[in-house]
C-alpha cells in the first residue's frame, strides 16, 4: 500500500534520531570586543574565568552533540591548544582558514565533508534552544535550512525576518524594513545539500549574512524559522560581554 506523506513523516518522527554534529564558526577577529578582550580570539574570551567556547560546547553536549567541527582562523592556536581533539565525551575536528574566509566561507570550509543534517552555531553567541524540538520542527516543515529566532527590537544589530504564521521565512529584511521583531538567533539546522546551491570560489571571503543567505533565498530552498524565548547572549560588544558574566553563573 502506498504511504501518504503524513504516514512517512510519522515514521520519520517515530524513528527520530537527534543531530550529532555541530559546526561552530570560531574564526572571527572580534574587532568590537578588542577594547576589553585583546589577548585571545572572541570565542576564547573569558567568562567567569572560563573560555566562552567551553560554555557552548558544554551546552550542546548536554543536548546530544557528540562531534564538533570548529572553523578557526584568527588566533587559532589558542583554541586548538586548549581543546585538542576531544572535549569531555565529544570529538573535535578543525577546519583551518589560511586566510580570512568570513562566516560564509568558514561554513563551506567546515562542512565540506558533512553528509548528514547538522547544527551550525556562531562562536560568539549563546542561544538556549532545545535541539530535539528544533529538529522535529525542521522535519515536520520539510525545511532545508531552519533558523532559530528570538524577539528583539535591535534591528540595527540583528538580521530581521519576515515570517508567516507557519514559520516559513518569506524574506530577509534590511535593517530599515522590519515588519515584526523576529530576528536571527545564530543557531541553524542545515541539510548539507543546500550548500551547493550558492556559487562560491574556494578560498575566497564570503559573508553568511550579507551574501550566502540572500543568495540562498533566490533558489528553491525551503527555509523556516522556529521562534523561541530561551536565553540569548551575543558577546560581540563589551556591554553584552559583561552581561554574560551574570548569565553564565547558572552554567
Amino acid at each position: 500500500m502506498r504511504l501518504t506523506i503524513y504516514a512517512i513523516l510519522l515514521i520519520q518522527l517515530n524513528n527520530f534520531k537527534n543531530i550529532k554534529t555541530a559546526l561552530i564558526l570560531a574564526g572571527g577577529k572580534g574587532t568590537r570586543l578588542q577594547e576589553v578582550v585583546s589577548d585571545v580570539s572572541k570565542p576564547m574570551a573569558p567568562v567567569n574565568n572560563r573560555p566562552f567556547l567551553e560554555y557552548l560546547l558544554d551546552y550542546w553536549i548536554q543536548q546530544g552533540i557528540t562531534k564538533f567541527i570548529l572553523s578557526v582562523g584568527y588566533m587559532k592556536d589558542s583554541i586548538m591548544n586548549h581543546f585538542g581533539d576531544t572535549y569531555k565525551v565529544a570529538s573535535i575536528e578543525y577546519a583551518i582558514e589560511t586566510s580570512p574566509l568570513g562566516t560564509g566561507g568558514g561554513l563551506l570550509l567546515g562542512s565540506k565533508d558533512i553528509t548528514e543534517t547538522f547544527l551550525l552555531i556562531n562562536g560568539d553567541t549563546f542561544f538556549e534552544i532545545d535541539i530535539k524540538s528544533m529538529y522535529k520542527f525542521h522535519l515536520i516543515h520539510k525545511s532545508d535550512w531552519t533558523f532559530s529566532l528570538f524577539n528583539s527590537k535591535q534591528l540595527d544589530r540583528y538580521m530581521g525576518m519576515d515570517v508567516d504564521k507557519s514559520g516559513k521565512i518569506k524574506s530577509l529584511l534590511s535593517k530599515e524594513e522590519g515588519l515584526n521583531n523576529w530576528v536571527n538567533g545564530g543557531v541553524y539546522i542545515i541539510n548539507p545539500s543546500v550548500l551547493k546551491k550558492v556559487e562560491y570560489q574556494s578560498g575566497s571571503y564570503m559573508s553568511l549574512e550579507d551574501y550566502f543567505l540572500p543568495s540562498l533565498f533566490l533558489t528553491d530552498t525551503s527555509i523556516y524559522g522556529m521562534q523561541t524565548k530561551g536565553k540569548f547572549i551575543d558577546i560581540g560588544v563589551p556591554e553584552d560581554y559583561y552581561r554574560a558574566q551574570d548569565i553564565f553563573l547558572d552554567y
